[in-house]
Formats: C-alpha cells, sequence, structure tokens
C-alpha cells in the first residue's frame, strides 16, 4: 500500500526513476480499487447505460480521472529507470501489440548506477547504501 500512496504523492512527477516494484505495485492497487469501484457502481445503479454489458460507471470513471496523472507519471519513471524516453509510453497507442510491447518494456529490470534520469532507486539494495538492514541483492557488488 505505501507504494501506491507514494506515486499518488508524486502524482505530477514526470521525472526521476521508478523501480519496477513501485511501478507494479502501484498497477496492482489500481486494478483492485478499479474492480470494487466497477463493482460498487452495478450495486448502487451508478453505471452507464442500462444494459448488463456497461463496464464503467461515475466511481470508477472520475477515480480513474484522479488517478491518470500518477498513472502517466509513474510510467515515464518506469521508462526513465529502464534507460528509455518518456515517450516510450505512446507505444500503447498502437493497436494490438502496443500494450505488450509496453508491458514487456515495464517488467525489464531497470539500470543499475546512475543513468541521465537520475540516480539509481535501488542503489541502497544492489551496493549497500546507508541504513540498510538486509544484505545487498544477490549478483549485486556490495561496496
Amino acid at each position: 500500500m505505501q507504494w501506491y500512496i507514494d506515486v499518488l504523492k508524486k502524482y505530477a512527477v514526470f521525472d526521476g526513476r521508478a523501480r519496477r516494484k513501485e511501478y507494479w505495485m502501484f498497477v496492482l492497487f489500481n486494478v483492485i480499487a478499479s474492480i470494487i469501484l466497477s463493482i460498487l457502481d452495478k450495486i448502487l445503479g451508478l453505471d452507464f447505460g442500462s444494459g448488463s454489458t456497461s463496464s464503467s460507471g461515475w466511481l470508477s470513471t472520475i477515480y480513474s480521472l484522479a488517478v491518470l496523472l500518477p498513472t502517466i507519471g509513474v510510467a515515464i519513471r518506469r521508462m526513465h529507470d529502464t534507460g528509455r524516453s518518456g515517450w516510450w509510453i505512446l507505444i500503447n497507442l498502437i493497436p494490438c501489440i502496443g500494450w505488450i510491447w509496453f508491458i514487456v518494456l515495464a517488467a525489464q529490470e531497470g539500470n543499475a548506477g546512475d543513468n541521465q534520469y537520475g540516480p539509481d532507486p535501488k542503489a541502497a539494495e544492489r551496493f549497500g547504501g546507508p541504513g540498510q538492514t538486509g544484505p545487498a541483492e544477490p549478483g549485486y557488488p556490495t561496496v
């Protein structure tokens, strides 16, 4: 839950880097919240249209608009962590395969060490930074 709240606090931050965990935990909580709100829309009769094919309603629409900027921001920061420009999020606009390609890009491990977009957000775990409670991540040198 802390990962979700941290992304919301940085709702309009489009520079810097976001770890895989930060991005995917935000996506997970976002999907759970959307499902719950869609169910509430159905129960409360706030869904659009009278047919059973309507999948959204007032609550889910308001929520989607509220998290639009944080979602774009964390996606851009995720691309920065992999060394790519934030413009790569526009790959989602390609029909059929765009979102699959974006998932592959977002699932890749970020660049170890600093890159042109900022310091490594995972550096404390990789290199045994100050205040670290556990051992460094396997496969990375401890300085």
